[in-house]
C-alpha cells in the first residue's frame, strides 16, 4: 500500500478531552500531543489569516518527521476572486508557507469553493496553468454542475487531485484525477459499520495511490477518535 495520512480538521478542541486529550494536557500542547496519535491536519486558519513564519515554525517543531500539515488554501482565491486572475494570490499563499515547505511537512493544498460557484471549464482551466508545482494540490467542489469528464480531465492534466468530500447535504463521486487521493469525511456521525466502510474505501485507494483523509472537526472528540481508529486499521 502507499502510504497514509489521516486526520482531523483541526486541533485546538479543549472540548476533545479526555477521551481524546488527556485530561491535564495544556493548550499549548494540544498539537503535540495529537501528532502522537495522527500522522496529519488539515489546516483551516490559513483560509482566513496568513500565518505568522513564527507559527509555523512552532508547528513544525512541535511534530515529529513524517507529520504533515495540509493548508486550506485563502478564501481570498477561492471566495472573493473565485478562482479568477489569482496568480500572484496562489503564488503569495505559497509563498507564506515556506516554513512548512523547507521541513518537507507541508502535504496537499486544498482550493475549497462555493458552492454558488458553478462549473466554469475556462475559468478553471486558466486557475490549473497557474498552480505552482511545488506542492500537490486538490480542489472542494461544492456545487455539482463540476462533477464531469471536462472537469475530471482538466485536473487530470495537472495532477490536481477531485476532493472526494461527503456531507449530510453532497457527496463526491469516488474519481480520482491526481496520484493521490484527498477525502474529506463530513458527515454528522459515523456508525461503527460506516467507519468499517470507510476504512475498506481508503485502503483499495491506497493500493493505487497515497491518501489524505480528514474527518469532520467538531466541539466533540468523535471524528479524532475514529480517524485514529482508521490509522491504526491501515498501517498496523
Amino acid at each position: 500500500m502507499h502510504r497514509v495520512h489521516i486526520g482531523t480538521s483541526g486541533w485546538a478542541y479543549p472540548s476533545w478531552k479526555p477521551d481524546f486529550y488527556p485530561a491535564k494536557t495544556p493548550s499549548s500542547k494540544l498539537l503535540d500531543y495529537y501528532s502522537t496519535q495522527l500522522n496529519c491536519v488539515e489546516v483551516n486558519y490559513t483560509f482566513r489569516a496568513r500565518p505568522a513564519v513564527n507559527t509555523l515554525q512552532n508547528w513544525v517543531a512541535g511534530t515529529p518527521d513524517g507529520f504533515t500539515f495540509v493548508a486550506k488554501a485563502h478564501q481570498r482565491i477561492t471566495h472573493i476572486k473565485r478562482l479568477a486572475d489569482v496568480d500572484q494570490d496562489v503564488d503569495a499563499f505559497f509563498a507564506a508557507m515556506q516554513p512548512l515547505l523547507h521541513a518537507r511537512k507541508l502535504g496537499p493544498v486544498l482550493f475549497q469553493l462555493p458552492p454558488n460557484l458553478k462549473a466554469d471549464p475556462d475559468r478553471l482551466a486558466k486557475f490549473l496553468k497557474g498552480l505552482p508545482k511545488v506542492a500537490p494540490s486538490a480542489i472542494e467542489y461544492r456545487n455539482p454542475s463540476w462533477f464531469d469528464e471536462k472537469t475530471y480531465s482538466l485536473m487530470r492534466e495537472h495532477n490536481v487531485a477531485l476532493c472526494i468530500a461527503e456531507s449530510d447535504d453532497l457527496a463526491v463521486p469516488e474519481v480520482f484525477t491526481a496520484n493521490f487521493a484527498y477525502y474529506r469525511l463530513r458527515k454528522s456521525d459515523y456508525s461503527e459499520q460506516e467507519i468499517e466502510q470507510v476504512e475498506a474505501r481508503l485502503r483499495a485507494a491506497a493500493h493505487e495511490r497515497e491518501v489524505y483523509a480528514f474527518l469532520k472537526h467538531e466541539e466533540t472528540p468523535e471524528g479524532a477518535i475514529n480517524a485514529r481508529k482508521l490509522l491504526q486499521k491501515l498501517t498496523s
